[in-house]
């Protein structure tokens, strides 16, 4: 396997299934520990429907992350401050994609003014959030396709970051 960094790209139309297929990939590999199996697949079931799943996608601010020109995971941005969604194909977690995301976000939601970042983070992605300066706000149980799943809302002052003299 090669160390190469991940690149960043827009989300493009032609994106839609491969994004699909990391999100469903990325709940029924990495999520296990913390949702069951029907909870799995009610989450999964966003990407059932191809066309909405592209829209949601192409209506917010999403990126792509690439190793070597194949996309490996992707963010989006919702408005000016919500982290809707971010995923890594579980082939490559651990190699920089989700922090590279995340880091491209965080500095293009500052740059449009934004203060304050927030996420409902799944329960095997908070500890990522947290490492990152999210904190935790509140717990939250949310219905998807008749099953209940847990989350929690974290949020991340961008304004520390770009105060002059702040140090981090």
């Amino acid at each position: 396997m090669s160390s190469a960094q991940p690149a960043l790209r827009p989300y493009l139309p032609e994106d839609a299934a491969v994004t699909a297929a990391i999100f469903v990939a990325a709940i029924e590999q990495l999520t296990a520990d913390d949702y069951s199996e029907e909870q799995q697949e009610a989450w999964a079931s966003a990407a059932d429907d191809d066309a909405k799943f592209a829209a949601r996608l192409a209506g917010q601010l999403t990126l792509i992350a690439t190793l070597e020109s194949m996309p490996v995971g992707f963010a989006s941005l919702k408005g000016p401050d919500h982290i809707d969604m971010l995923y890594v194909h579980p082939d490559y977690v651990g190699r920089g994609a989700a922090a590279t995301l995340i880091d491209a976000l965080e500095k293009l939601a500052g740059a449009r003014g934004t203060l304050v970042l927030t996420v409902d983070a799944s329960d095997n992605a908070a500890e990522f959030f947290a490492k990152r300066g999210y904190v935790a706000k509140q717990r939250n149980t949310v219905s998807i396709n008749g099953e209940w799943l847990a989350n929690t809302t974290m949020t991340k002052s961008l304004a520390d970051a770009a105060a002059p003299g702040a140090s981090s």
